[in-house]
């Protein structure tokens, strides 16, 4: 089930991890990478298509207050989403590694779509309130980001801080 559907999440963000189809692990290989995260991130089993491929999967980081729906998108919207990136973080100073990082998004025809969500603390807790209790943490969608964009040689990207991986 998709956190869109849980009341207990707020949608955040939607990050991406663009890589090259041919790159694009096995589900099992995707499995294990993430898991080997540690404890901190719990995975549901991931859904596939019916020839196996991977399709989605959820993470959640319940000490972060946060949680992850990841989806595989291969398409032709890749190839644009790229060239409005390439217009809209050029508008920024960009460093020669991230430049490098925008140029090799041309060559990617897979991504994965990591939308980002926030855990609400229930009617009653103080969790929002207390400044000991757990509060919501991004790190984690960073630290998957990364992990991601390891397995498959490709590049994170965040775009509502023009951010490279």
């Amino acid at each position: 089930m998709s956190l869109f559907e849980d009341d207990r999440y707020r949608y955040r963000e939607t990050c991406f991890v663009l890589f090259s189809c041919r790159s694009l692990p096995d589900v099992r290989s995707i499995v294990a990478s993430l898991a080997g995260l540690g404890d901190r991130y719990r995975l549901s089993k991931p859904e596939t298509t019916p020839d196996g491929t991977f399709d989605s999967l959820t993470i959640r980081c319940p000490y972060d207050r946060s949680a992850m729906d990841i989806t595989l998108v291969a398409d032709d919207d890749i190839a644009e989403q790229v060239e409005a990136w390439n217009e809209e973080f050029r508008q920024f100073t960009l460093s020669d590694v991230d430049r490098a990082k925008l140029e090799r998004l041309a060559d990617f025809d897979c991504r994965f779509d990591i939308f980002h969500f926030e855990q609400i603390a229930a009617s009653g807790d103080s969790a929002d309130d207390d400044g000991d209790a757990e509060t919501f943490d991004p790190g984690a969608l960073l630290v998957v980001l990364q992990q991601l964009a390891r397995l498959t040689g490709g590049i994170g990207v965040d775009p509502q801080s023009a951010t490279l991986l």
